[in-house]
C-alpha cells in the first residue's frame, strides 16, 4: 500500500488505521496533532477506527496559540 504522508510517498506492507501510523511515523506530541485524510479532517475518536488505503494521503498539523503585542 502506498500512502502520502506529509507530502513523501510511503510504502507500507499491513493495512493500517491513523493511530497506527501516528505510532510508525513516531509523531512528536502525538495528543495534540490533528489529522487530515484527502484534505478531511479527521476526530480524534476516529483514529483507532479510521483504515487507510492505498492512494491516501495523511497530513499531521499543529494548532498554536499566539498572541500579538
Amino acid at each position: 500500500m502506498t500512502i502520502t504522508v506529509a507530502g513523501n510517498k510511503k510504502n507500507y506492507d499491513e493495512e493500517l488505521t491513523i493511530a497506527q501510523l501516528i505510532v510508525k511515523e513516531n509523531v512528536e506530541n502525538a495528543e495534540y496533532v490533528t489529522v487530515t485524510l484527502n484534505d478531511e479532517f479527521v476526530e480524534r475518536d476516529e483514529f483507532e477506527t479510521t483504515k487507510l488505503k492505498d492512494g491516501d494521503a495523511v497530513e499531521f498539523l499543529y494548532f498554536m496559540g499566539g498572541g500579538a503585542y
